[in-house]
């Protein structure tokens, strides 16, 4: 019955025992603890080797655990505690430190860590401030983590450094407690008869403050012991501000030193040589449907998806934001100049500039390498005095920081900087500089080069810098002219002319479904672009409103506020990426994102007047003579209301007329895109069934926005099925820089299958339906009575051919095998017969020749070719070097569209493509002649661009 009644009383089976009550009196509690404590004692005086006498050492980590559960649980109850006043009164600490040092037993050691910890946080007897506590805790701390002691597993070393974060956390809270942490040595007669160098380098020790130095051994791990180590660091230095024999100690000691070398250490670890790679779990569609090809790693030229790789770059990435978080936390002006200058002297001088300058792309990939790092570097660091330092340097921007002090008193902190300012312009002289050769060389030659990853990652870091620190590149990247203007000059009549001179190039390559609301996802990508823009806050800002004065650098030498600016002609920068798009068609879709993506940045700052090299320039407009208007059916008197408002709407009625654009007036990217436009309709008369395979291409991209955990289906080429698990990929496809169509996010990866495998809209004509967008339905009967059947005519093709009778050929042969197809796949279905007849289509390889713009009869014309293959279907075609014959199909078109005859040879552009190639780069082209127009109209709307009057 006792066993049921305490049962259903909810109380312990067993009798109370008298050890809680005996607990809870604090005699008993004390007396209990005493025998503890001399248990421990006793224990440690008797035994002759702690680390080899395996049951004494068990004993004394009993009888700590012990003592630990009593000062636990003693600090949960009330007053008074007496176990925490005879741990102060002896000092138990002592003894526990020089057990756990001699002991080489981990489990000792982590008892007497806690035992550390629970008298800190107990915030009694004042342990934290003692300096036997303090000193024989750091000895403790130093003697476990030397290189002599034994090996800590990962546990312990995180409670170890978990400790000296509590204990920097009390001191950043509690400033008086620091002296018994932070100790300095008087400097003596001697040192003070030494020289500069001498006393410099001899004037701290780790003695002095070991803590400090416990915390810098760990600030490069990973984890939560990094974490801890890193903060624990900050709290300290951020102390320096309070206490001056601190902030003298921090510039005099090698913190600056230790940490640029530590991040020279880990830049130092990436690999010289590296190729820009996809993994194969999250390949981009875009793609997997272009001739993209997995680039070759080998022992020297590391691929950029190679785990240890990423470790490695997140590892050093991870640091350069500790030393943005140090800056930040540091309210020390010597300190933060000290640690700039040593950043500028070891980091930037000796390890990052010389890479750049020794970087080429003949020896595989080095040049890829030292961009991608430096872009990295620009993406990853906001503090305004570190991107000064990097940009100013590698730029060769006049130099004011080195020996020049920020500080307007003369304090011994100061004196000290100035000395070790004067040892690193000494180092500084001895290494090369970016005067004659600085990052503006490097990415003009590096967009030249014949490399495509070299471009590609030059074209992304170009981007950084114009969208991140646009201010640097007005005067170094861009070749600029300062534009002084009394308000807009551009009437209303001419933004709509424009605007629509643009949306035309776009509708002329295809219409797309749904118009209206890819064009709402542009225009929402555009205001967020021109929003972000650092540039853009002092001109968006409502008036009446404070403007946002922006965190800048505290260094001198900082450029100054950007002013109203446009390009001038000649500007390297602009006419090499014009270069690069007149070869839009053949470039690697890698290359065709960047680009787009660099052109929309050159024009997203709200201080660049677009005008004159994006734009038409408004002054060389000229406007039709206006209809003359019917006189008024009464007569109006002069100056009346009537009058007046007669005036005002004669004003907006001219405002309102769209002008001529004189050919000579058009800038040089718009009649690129037009000459591109026009090459795009070469593409449709050479090309079977071009509309139907370009429709399914955008189709196969909105499922894939739409579905983005779908597998991206594999890619075949000219020579079959292409294993696309050739090697790992990159971790950051092009997908996420530009997007294709029709989302508004610039992140899409994977793809869905069944837009390429079934493209449903080749067997149901009926999904084909066009946009009802009125734009979109006033191009429909202009494309239809363009492209004809979904087949084009043969003598379409070779009509303007100069070489007549071999384009023939080819074409007939490409013609002939597809009723072959149809033939040999009599029982098949419909569905399967399309499906082989495009896979020989989108394999075929076609070339673009240089576009040449020039007149003829009064009339600005574009010649464009087209290079056919004569290969059989299911032949083995090229690889895209150019090393193939093939006919060529030769179209003249004047600016409208026309073609006209022409028996003129081009020099024909080696680098062929398939059609699935060149099919995934007019979308391209086409969302960013779309994005193009969206950027100018949200431009108007938000800069103030237009007059109505």
């Amino acid at each position: 019955m006792d066993f049921w009644s305490r049962l259903i009383a909810g109380t312990s089976l067993s009798p109370s025992t008298p050890s809680k009550a005996a607990f809870n009196d604090p005699a008993k509690r004390l007396a209990r603890f005493r025998r503890e404590y001399s248990q421990l004692l006793q224990e440690w005086r008797h035994v002759t080797n702690l680390s080899k006498d395996l049951d004494t050492a068990d004993t004394i980590r009993a009888c700590l655990r012990n003592i630990n559960k009593f000062l636990s649980d003693e600090s949960r109850l009330p007053s008074p505690h007496p176990c925490l006043s005879f741990s102060a009164q002896n000092q138990i600490y002592v003894s526990a430190a020089k057990i756990a040092t001699v002991s080489y037993n981990e489990d000792i050691i982590r008892e007497a860590i806690t035992l550390f910890s629970t008298l800190i946080e107990s915030e009694e007897e004042d342990f934290i401030e003692n300096d036997a506590f303090s000193q024989s805790l750091m000895n403790l701390l130093a003697r476990i983590t030397g290189a002599n002691s034994i090996r800590l597993n990962s546990e312990t070393e995180v409670d170890v450094i978990e400790l000296a974060f509590g204990i920097a956390a009390k001191i950043r809270l509690q400033p008086e407690i620091l002296p018994a942490w932070f100790t300095t040595g008087d400097v003596s007669s001697d040192d003070e008869n030494k020289g500069h160098h001498e006393r410099f380098t001899g004037k701290t020790s780790k003695e002095d403050f070991p803590l400090f130095y416990l915390l810098v051994d760990y600030i490069h791990h990973e984890g939560r012991i990094g974490d801890f180590a890193r903060t624990g660091l900050l709290y300290i230095i951020e102390s320096a501000s309070v206490s001056m024999p601190l902030e003298q100690w921090l510039v005099e000691s090698d913190l600056a030193t230790l940490m640029a070398t530590g991040l020279g250490a880990l830049y130092s670890q990436l690999s010289r040589k590296l190729v820009i790679d996809y993994p194969e779990d999250s390949f981009p569609l875009i793609l997997a449907m272009s001739d993209f090809k997995h680039p070759r790693a080998t022992a020297d030229i590391v691929s950029s998806t190679s785990t240890d790789f990423q470790g490695h770059m997140d590892t050093f990435l991870s640091h350069l934001v500790f030393w943005q978080d140090v800056l930040d936390h540091c309210k020390s002006v010597e300190v933060r100049q000290t640690l700039l200058e040593h950043f500028q002297v070891i980091f930037l001088q000796q390890l990052l500039y010389p890479s750049l300058l020794e970087s080429s792309d003949a020896d595989g990939g080095s040049s890829v390498a030292v961009l991608t790092y430096l872009r990295r570097v620009l993406e990853s660091v906001e503090h305004p005095d570190m991107i000064h330092l990097i940009l100013n340097y590698l730029l060769a921007l006049p130099d004011t920081t080195m020996l020049e002090s920020v500080a307007s008193t003369k304090s011994l902190a100061s004196e000290a900087r100035k000395r070790k300012s004067m040892n690193l312009a000494t180092m500084g002289t001895q290494q090369s500089t970016p005067d004659l050769f600085n990052l503006v060389d490097l990415i003009i030659g590096s967009l030249r080069s014949k490399s495509v990853q070299t471009v590609t990652v030059t074209l992304q870091l170009l981007s950084v810098i114009l969208r991140r620190h646009h201010r640097y590149a007005v005067s170094t990247l861009l070749r600029t002219t300062r534009v002084v203007t009394d308000g807009p000059q551009k009437l209303i009549g001419a933004h709509q002319m424009e605007l629509a001179y643009i949306l035309d190039l776009a509708n002329d390559i295809g219409v797309q479904e749904g118009f209206d609301e890819i064009y709402d996802g542009h225009i929402k990508d555009a205001t967020n672009l021109l929003e972000c823009h650092p540039c853009s806050h002092q001109l968006i800002v409502p008036v009446g409103i404070s403007k946002p004065s922006g965190k800048l650098p505290t260094i001198p030498g900082t450029p100054q506020d950007v002013h109203s600016h446009t390009l001038r002609p000649d500007d390297p920068i602009l006419k090499t990426l014009l270069s690069l798009l007149s070869t839009f068609f053949t470039n690697s879709v890698e290359t065709n994102l960047a680009l787009t993506e660099a052109l929309i940045d050159l024009a997203i700052c709200g201080y660049m007047n677009v005008e004159g090299w994006l734009l038409p320039d408004p002054s060389k407009y000229t406007y039709p003579t206006p209809p003359q208007q019917p006189p008024p059916s009464k007569p109006v008197k002069p100056g009346s209301q009537e009058a007046t408002e007669l005036s005002q709407i004669q004003t907006l009625r001219e405002a309102r007329r769209r002008p001529n654009l004189p050919t000579a007036a058009t800038p040089a990217l718009l009649l690129t895109l037009r000459a591109l436009v026009a090459q795009t309709s070469s593409y449709r008369s050479a090309i079977p069934r071009f509309d139907d395979l370009l429709h399914s291409r955008r189709l196969a991209f909105k499922l894939d926005a739409e579905s983005p955990s779908l597998p991206t289906p594999r890619r075949t080429d000219a020579r079959g099925a292409r294993k696309s698990s050739d090697s790992d990929r990159s971790s950051s496809p092009p997908a996420q820089r530009r997007t294709p169509p029709p989302s508004t996010s610039r992140t899409r990866r994977l793809g869905a299958s069944a837009a390429i495998d079934s493209l449903a809209s080749r067997i149901f004509p009926e999904l084909a339906s066009r946009s009802s967008s009125p734009l979109a339905r006033g191009r429909t009967s202009r494309e239809q009575k363009r492209s004809g059947h979904a087949t084009p005519n043969r003598e379409r093709v070779v009509s303007n051919s100069p070489l007549r009778a071999s384009e023939t050929a080819g074409a007939v042969s490409m013609l002939d095998e597809d009723g072959a197809a149809w033939e040999a796949m009599g029982n098949a279905s419909q569905s399967a017969a399309y499906a082989h007849i495009d896979r020989g289509i989108l394999t075929r390889r076609v070339g673009m020749a240089k576009i040449v713009v020039g007149e003829a009869g009064g009339r600005r014309v574009v010649d464009t070719e087209i290079i056919a293959p004569s290969t059989p279907a299911g032949s083995t075609a090229g690889d895209g070097e150019g090393d193939e014959e093939g006919s060529v199909v030769t179209a003249r078109t004047d600016e409208t569209g026309t073609e006209t005859g022409t028996d003129r040879e081009e020099e024909v552009v080696e680098r062929m493509v398939s059609v699935s190639h060149v099919l995934t780069n007019i979308v391209v082209l086409q969302e960013f002649i779309l994005e193009l127009a969206a950027l100018v109209q949200v431009r108007a709307a938000m800069f103030g661009e237009v007059k109505f009057t």
